[in-house]
């Protein structure tokens, strides 16, 4: 019961998310319809390489690694282009922010503990960091309609607390994992329910795109900043 609920919350939100920045990018339809076509496929890959116990492989290092990394490298290579760059910064910052309120549904890690499928301190801390960020995104959204110096501050203070999560999470993550040359935490199973379906899905597509957000998010602070 608990999978079907964690497949129907990761597939709802990895939907949202890939329907929300092809609706607010501003590029053509043409371009839309081949950055959804991408996003698409990446998740099919994602679900394969998942379901192979490709993810899971820790050998010679956690091959997860790859899956959160290859995302981020792809926006930061498109980022050499000013049109791409220019797509990016005309995401509606309000809308990226609510984009994180979806982390809320962290709270399934607690569960998953409960259940007994996770355990050492990666459950607790990236479930305790993701619900704050998701409920503190509310009034961030509010505060990112209101341009100031103050208001700009509060906001990159929640930025960097929400890159600090899942960057924590992901560190955790790797360093509870079972049979992993990275690991420190010995408590099975560790972190072996976020390597399969539907779960894998978390650090394969939800962390990087939220990362990715994060990272436009600051930009975007740090633009306002500049024009101040």
């Amino acid at each position: 019961m608990l999978d079907l609920a964690g497949t129907v919350g990761t597939a709802g939100l990895m939907v949202f998310i890939t329907s929300a920045l092809t609706i607010y990018l501003d590029i053509s339809r043409g371009a839309k319809l081949a950055l959804s076509a991408i996003m698409g496929l990446w998740i099919g890959v994602c679900a394969a390489a998942a379901a192979a116990g490709v993810v899971a492989t820790s050998r010679p290092f956690p091959l997860i690694g790859i899956f959160v990394a290859l995302p981020l490298a792809a926006v930061a290579i498109a980022t050499a282009w000013p049109a791409a760059r220019k797509a990016m910064l005309s995401i509606p910052m309000q809308a990226m922010i609510g984009l994180n309120v979806g982390r809320v549904l962290a709270v399934f890690f607690l569960l998953l503990a409960a259940e007994g499928r996770l355990a050492g301190p990666f459950p607790y801390f990236a479930a305790g960091g993701d619900i704050i960020t998701g409920i503190v995104a509310l009034p961030m959204m509010r505060l990112a309609a209101m341009p100031s110096a103050e208001r700009t501050g509060t906001i990159m203070a929640w930025n960097l607390f929400g890159i600090a999560d899942l960057v924590l999470a992901i560190a955790l993550g790797v360093t509870s994992a079972e049979g992993s040359p990275l690991q420190v935490f010995h408590t099975a199973p560790g972190s072996e329910a976020m390597q399969q379906l539907p779960w894998s899905f978390v650090p394969t597509v939800l962390v990087p795109l939220w990362l990715i957000l994060h990272a436009i998010i600051w930009a975007q602070l740090r633009r306002r900043g500049q024009s101040s």
